[in-house]
């Protein structure tokens, strides 16, 4: 079964572009990158990856409880990210470390242990970059180049 969707992005000024979801939801997001190159007035591409990747994440783990019968009063998730240079030079995301922290109160933690072994496998994004997403990419452009032979 293949679901597919669409995201749309549109260049507010310099840097900055605002995502549409397309999911009906009338969500925007303005993205931005940090200063020297942008402004900083939004978060940056690697952020909201670390972001959709913990999201994914905690609501794998919350559905998991949830069909264990075990209540969860709050959840606090938190992503530390690093940037570094590859061989060529190219900054790239050298890791995230997601810690999640679900309010569980006093549920004993063998009961809590099948949902700790299996949650990450059902999360579509953190698999997904795990197993390296195929990415194709396509430039449009607005004249047709006639080649000259």
């Amino acid at each position: 079964m293949e679901d597919t969707f669409e995201v749309t992005l549109s260049r507010h000024e310099k840097y900055q572009f605002d995502v549409d979801f397309q999911d009906g939801s009338r969500t925007t997001l303005r993205m931005d990158e940090p200063e020297p190159l942008g402004d900083g007035q939004g978060p940056s591409a690697a952020r909201v990856l670390a972001a959709a990747i913990g999201n994914c994440l905690s609501a794998s783990l919350l559905f998991c409880l949830g069909k264990a019968r075990i209540d969860v009063a709050d959840v606090e998730t938190r992503i530390t990210g690093s940037i570094v240079r590859n061989e060529q030079g190219r900054m790239r995301l050298g890791s995230l470390k997601v810690h999640i922290q679900p309010d569980v109160g006093t549920v004993p933690p063998e009961k809590l242990q099948r949902c700790l072994a299996i949650f990450e496998d059902f999360c579509v994004v953190t698999a997904s970059v795990r197993d390296g997403l195929d990415v194709e990419v396509e430039v449009g452009t607005p004249v047709e180049v006639e080649s000259h032979v």
